[in-house]
């Protein structure tokens, strides 16, 4: 059967590499935006970044639900995948889907060709639906032993000799994407795996000519890539893990904020908030008794990191990163399979913000709080906000529906648009024009917990369309 299934599998690779060799990818490389706080591509295209942790892909999913999952993803916006090459759970000596693991005799300077073409044939796949593939070369556990299955495999040797092979094989693919790190800090007490990481990332670089995006995933918590590695030249993006771990309402703004002040900037996501359908729990007693975060959850946390200033974002499902099925044991407490998960609303709620941000210029966007005069708050009541470069628009996003105070001296028009903006259903419910005071009150549609809101300022004579059109 596993003969049978890797033939149908080598035809079909056959079929797509025909494909994608008729398709253009239209899309350059990416590459940092000039003020250094955002995101664009080689052909000097805006990019924000719609994640989605497709983590075990590789590992757990065969060529036709590998097409499934890309096609749900793509279809409701996102633009990125984030998947492990060498996964977390037994990533090196469990088979994928077609019997082949990723090293003969389980050793980095013995690859298998079998397994890479699988890695080979998802690269294509994302190119033609306009899809960056962010790798990570491997999970943290190989570098690092304090948790994990692993087993341990890279010193700094082979770290560089392995990111040089693989920074060869797809050095031509200018929609791969590298993120190190693989939920492990660089830095622990006394234990520094900075040296392995920066002789990886040498690798790819080399092999790339220079020409490669890298970044790093960390673990959870407020400290992020910022802390140990903001100085590192190879790389590219700072990123945080706001996780599942902190209970609801992780002040992942104020982290982003943080990091997009720090001198010499990067551009700064959450690479991983809080999983929709993930235990509540803090880690590591992860459990049901205190529920699921649910897609208000999502949308809390994702709006309010982009608001505070990120190039974008990264979402997950926590049955859909593991790729949960009956072949599969479950990993803490997942309650349906990946299949059901893709249906979860959070991961149609996240396309809307996307769709919110790229129809005003978000390039050089500006997180600017002190034009909420009176009604924000902590955790859960917390408002985030930012205007655009040139002071022609500003967005407020509300985790609750309140009445709130709005100062607008920044805009210098005499007349004011504002619209209302549903992130539950990603559409403009209302729009009023008001002459500009220099402070206003701004009451939404709904009101209460759960009736969270967008408020859109735009300067009329800027011309805008309503939001997302």
């Amino acid at each position: 059967m596993k003969i049978f299934r890797y033939l149908v599998y080598v035809c079909m690779l056959f079929i797509v590499l025909h494909a994608a060799a008729q398709s253009d990818w239209r899309n350059g490389r990416l590459k940092v935006s000039d003020d250094a706080h955002f995101l664009k591509t080689t052909k000097d295209r805006p990019f924000f970044w719609l994640g989605d942790t497709g983590w075990e892909l590789f590992h757990r999913l065969t060529f036709e639900e590998i097409q499934q999952y890309l096609n749900d993803r793509y279809k409701k916006g996102f633009n990125v995948i984030q998947a492990v090459v060498l996964p977390e759970f037994d990533g090196i000596k469990k088979p994928n889907r077609y019997g082949a693991v990723p090293f003969s005799n389980f050793k980095v300077e013995t690859p298998s060709q079998r397994y890479f073409q699988l890695v080979d044939t998802v690269v294509r796949l994302c190119a033609n639906r306009d899809m960056y593939l962010c790798l990570l070369p491997t999970w943290g556990d190989k570098v690092t032993p304090n948790w994990g299955t692993g087993p341990v495999m890279f010193n700094t040797v082979t770290a560089y000799a392995y990111g040089k092979w693989i920074g060869n094989r797809y050095k031509d693919a200018e929609n791969v994407i590298w993120m190190l790190g693989g939920d492990r800090p660089p830095v622990k007490d006394t234990n520094d795996w900075r040296p392995i990481w920066r002789a990886m990332a040498r690798g790819i670089q080399e092999a790339t000519n220079y020409q490669c995006f890298i970044t790093y995933h960390t673990s959870g918590g407020a400290d992020g890539t910022a802390k140990y590695l903001h100085r590192e030249d190879w790389l590219n993006m700072n990123t945080v893990q706001s996780g599942h771990g902190g209970g609801h309402d992780v002040p992942v703004w104020k982290w982003i904020e943080r990091d997009y002040k720090l001198a010499n900037p990067k551009p700064v996501i959450d690479a991983e908030p809080n999983y929709e359908d993930h235990p509540v729990n803090p880690w590591p007693t992860w459990d049901e008794r205190n529920g699921y975060f649910d897609n208000y959850d999502v949308r809390k946390q994702c709006y309010r990191s982009v608001f505070a200033g990120a190039a974008g974002v990264t979402y997950g499902d926590h049955a859909v990163w593991q790729f949960y099925s009956e072949n599969e044991e479950p990993i803490t407490h997942v309650d349906r399979s990946w299949t059901k998960g893709l249906t979860s609303p959070g991961s149609e709620e996240v396309g809307y913000l996307r769709k919110l941000i790229e129809c005003r210029p978000y390039l050089g966007r500006v997180p600017d709080n002190s034009m909420i005069v009176a009604g924000n708050g902590e955790k859960g009541l917390a408002i985030v906000a930012f205007r655009g470069k040139d002071n022609d628009y500003g967005m407020i996003y509300m985790p609750i529906g309140k009445t709130i105070k709005v100062k607008t001296t920044w805009m210098k028009s005499a007349d004011i648009k504002a619209w209302w903006w549903d992130p539950r259903i990603g559409m403009m419910v209302r729009g009023e024009s008001f002459p500009r005071r220099n402070v206003m009150e701004f009451t939404p549609p709904t009101q209460g917990v759960g009736k969270d809101w967008v408020l859109i300022l735009d300067n009329p004579e800027a011309g805008f369309r309503p939001p997302g059109q």
